[in-house]
């Protein structure tokens, strides 16, 4: 089968053939459809320090996909031939202390799909019964190739009560754009997000933002008298990674505010403690989706009309491999999508 692979450590990926899968005891074989670019698979591609620590070439990227069942193995019960289908790229153990009390979401032997296993830029891919999501009603195929960023979008903007609050989202990359419509959708009064992208900005007020705010022009404190805010934001989403963001978020919070920090910084955050402590603020860790909590509210929200497509900017085939990879490190888009069915481009905004 045809597959996008790191096929020696250095940079760049090959679109090569490769083995097609096995399904084996309590797998299933998905015939992949679509596939989303990640961050994840950016710093592959580029082979930058984190991804020459923890990559090992020959290796098949991919984990944002949506595909329709090919085959099952022995023992699997819920999943059938034909049904459309996505993946949870986290491999739990099944058997530490979390997993056993169902946080499998905090796992500390998670193997990552398309980082420490074959993934899923192929024609195929296999999954455990238990790392399949069924869509249970109709999807667009764009839409669930990007169930695993949308999932943490849903973890981050919904880890702390929205309805009726201030929420301030800092950093308006895919993840963070669809924050901030699931923040809408769920009844924020204001939902303010910052970044220096004119053209990701662009997208967020598409997205529903009350407020899409260029930080390197203008102060978050700016926007809060035409908001009619007067103590500070009662919720902040930290998406960027960016040490300067959180510091500014933590200045911009009532007291008792509480920040999900989904970014993942590259140094050192230096953090203004006595502001911490002074205002009773709560800051928690983010990281990827609950399962399956998660997966629920994300397929439950979509049944009940919140669009995310505005982010799926760009779509190519499987052959213009190369330039979609570009178009997603240029920063000029927002969620660039793969079709595994087609070798050219078909689509491009």
């Amino acid at each position: 089968m045809r597959a996008l692979v790191k096929t020696a450590a250095g940079p760049g990926l090959s679109l090569t053939e490769v083995a097609k899968p096995e399904v084996g005891p309590g797998q299933v074989l998905i015939r992949v459809l679509r596939t989303g670019i990640c961050g994840t698979d950016l710093h592959i591609d580029a082979w930058d320090d984190w991804a020459a620590r923890t990559v090992k070439a020959p290796l098949v990227l991919g984990h944002e996909f949506v595909g329709e069942v090919a085959e099952i193995g022995p023992g699997v019960r819920e999943v059938a031939v034909g049904d459309t289908v996505s993946g949870e790229g986290h491999l739990v153990c099944g058997k530490c202390r979390n997993c056993m009390a169902g946080r499998r979401h905090l796992c500390f032997r998670t193997i990552g799909l398309g980082v420490h296993t074959d993934g899923a830029f192929a024609e195929y891919v296999v999954l455990p019964e238990s790392n399949v999501w069924v869509h249970r009603h109709p999807v667009d195929l764009d839409v669930a190739a990007i169930f695993d960023p949308f999932g943490n979008a849903v973890h981050t903007a919904l880890a702390f009560p929205v309805v009726n609050e201030d929420v301030l989202i800092t950093g308006a990359g895919p993840i963070g754009l669809m924050a901030a419509a699931i923040a809408q959708h769920a009844g924020a009064r204001n939902v303010v997000i910052t970044d220096v992208s004119e053209y990701r900005l662009d997208l967020a007020r598409k997205l529903g933002a009350s407020v899409a705010l260029d930080v390197s022009e203008n102060k978050i404190t700016d926007v809060m008298p035409a908001l009619r805010m007067t103590e500070g934001f009662d919720v902040g989403m930290e998406m960027s990674g960016r040490a300067d963001a959180l510091q500014d978020m933590i200045a911009a919070m009532s007291p008792g505010g509480r920040i999900a920090v989904l970014g993942l910084p590259s140094g050192d955050v230096p953090l203004d403690m006595t502001t911490v402590v002074l205002r009773m603020l709560t800051l928690r860790g983010i990281y990827g989706r609950e399962m399956y909590d998660t997966w629920y509210a994300m397929s439950v929200l979509l049944q009940n009309g919140l669009d995310i497509s505005p982010v799926i900017t760009h779509r190519y085939g499987f052959a213009e491999h190369a330039e979609a990879f570009a178009t997603a490190r240029s920063g000029q888009c927002g969620k660039v999508v793969i079709d595994w069915t087609r070798a050219l481009i078909y689509e491009k905004e």
